[in-house]
């Protein structure tokens, strides 16, 4: 989807969803920007390419390099990214992976992944049960989702602090019938890299800290807030932070889109 009109805008999506995520916030920032929300490589109606043992066709850096040479495509050499959920995994890597392109960075709801599997908890791994599952070797939660795929997106989607609210029954409705087979096994595989070669990369960064403003937000009533102290842990891996929690949960551009859009708006027109 591509919109708008002003500088250049990335929008990418989080698990389990598709770029009808920004719905909601679209129409608040297409005043401002042209915006191209995108599908996930994996997700949607995105190519969903065969895997390797080392999940490398789903790691972040090949899923940031697939938003860079869409970006190239269009026509846009530097932009600005907002992202959520495993989208804010891909645009962190491709902020680091292609810092002469993107401009500004906001997250939506994370925190850096390889600091959060280093400080998991109880409580977190509770919360973020999914991070754990989807990880097993195929088949085995491909299989079980299959068996019940609505009811698992229910399940998952609907279990944050606002549970079903944020959703319109058209966006629910357009994330199920994307929520099929290939893009069941292709999520797996997104969190499989994850866990593996997604921190890897990382580590090869070594002491390397992203170099443009990143805005980090999060739900003050989900697992971010609970779990962790996510401006500290984005300080380690970027050298101009900024942020603060919101009152929503985890679906923050669904569930409180004015709010979202009063913090993107001043940090993306912030000029240096």
């Amino acid at each position: 989807m591509t919109g708008g009109a002003g500088p250049p805008l990335l929008l990418l999506h989080g698990y389990p969803q598709t770029h009808v995520m920004w719905h909601k916030l679209a129409p608040l920032l297409a005043p401002h920007f042209t915006l191209i929300a995108a599908d996930l490589r994996g997700y949607g109606a995105s190519g969903k390419p065969p895997t390797t043992a080392d999940h490398a066709p789903y790691s972040k850096r090949a899923m940031a390099l697939d938003m860079a040479e869409v970006m190239t495509a269009l026509g846009h050499d530097r932009f600005a990214v907002a992202a959520h959920d495993r989208g804010a995994r891909v645009a962190h890597r491709l902020a680091m992976d292609h810092p002469d392109r993107v401009t500004r960075l906001a997250t939506l709801d994370i925190a850096p992944t390889r600091e959060m599997y280093a400080q998991t908890t109880d409580a977190f791994a509770r919360a973020y049960w999914h991070w754990f599952f989807l990880i097993q070797p195929a088949p085995f939660p491909e299989n079980m989702i299959a068996a019940d795929p609505k009811g698992y997106w229910l399940k998952k989607c609907g279990a944050g602090s606002a549970g079903l609210a944020p959703f319109t029954p058209a966006a629910r409705d357009a994330y199920l019938a994307a929520f099929t087979g290939p893009v069941i096994h292709a999520s797996c595989e997104d969190y499989r890299a994850g866990a593996t070669i997604d921190i890897a990369h990382d580590d090869g960064d070594g002491d390397a800290r992203l170099t443009m403003p990143l805005l980090a937000l999060w739900g003050a009533h989900g697992v971010i807030e609970r779990c962790f102290d996510p401006l500290a842990l984005w300080r380690e891996r970027a050298a101009d932070v900024r942020g603060q929690s919101l009152p929503g949960g985890h679906y923050l551009a669904e569930e409180i889109p004015d709010i979202v859009a009063s913090h993107l708006l001043p940090f993306f027109k912030e000029t240096p």
